[in-house]
């Protein structure tokens, strides 16, 4: 099976053709943030000022990558902890985010604000960090610089792989391969 091509910031159509079990290569724009930064976005929003960068059709990377060598756009660049975002995405992806890459199982509140928006949840690979690093050209930092690796940035990628975990349907392919090795 060959990986679809996809273009970031994503088409909500082409998001919502995503099926679990899909492997994708992601060129584009990317946002990256971690927990702390969503929690500023979402601080944003509740407090009606304008925030850093616009969020419709945006991807975000839960990333909280370590520092550039030379001639790198950064360090190594491994998924974060998905769930530690899952206080703040429903109400991210009901500004318009079309996308979230990390790693780990999300909550059952996410998996219907997926649904409801038609979001998919793609996963990459924890460990490989610093393979990952490579489809990364640029990185730059949008927002609270304070925040180190866990500030708002924006990644240009190239060919950045990764697999549709729970797509917008609620398909969960952590649910699915599991079920295959469970006994009653």
């Amino acid at each position: 099976m060959s990986a679809i091509s996809l273009q970031a910031p994503f088409d909500r159509e082409q998001a919502r053709a995503l099926r679990a079990g899909d492997s994708v290569l992601i060129s584009g724009t990317v946002l990256a943030a971690r927990d702390a930064a969503h929690k500023r976005l979402v601080e944003c929003l509740e407090a009606g000022t304008s925030l850093p960068v616009e969020l419709e059709g945006q991807v975000i990377y839960y990333v909280g990558p370590s520092p550039a060598r030379p001639g790198h756009a950064l360090g190594a660049a491994g998924p974060t902890t998905s769930g530690r975002m899952d206080a703040y995405a429903p109400r991210l992806m009901a500004e318009g985010v079309a996308g979230m890459i990390g790693k780990g199982y999300r909550s059952q509140a996410v998996v219907e604000a997926m649904k409801t928006y038609g979001v998919p949840y793609l996963a990459s690979v924890g460990g490989a960090g610093a393979l990952l690093s490579q489809c990364i050209t640029s990185y730059t930092v949008l927002a609270w610089p304070e925040l180190g690796p866990e500030a708002l940035a924006r990644m240009e990628v190239r060919n950045f792989p990764a697999v549709v975990v729970i797509d917008c349907l609620g398909n969960n392919l952590y649910e699915q391969n599991q079920a295959q090795y469970r006994t009653l």
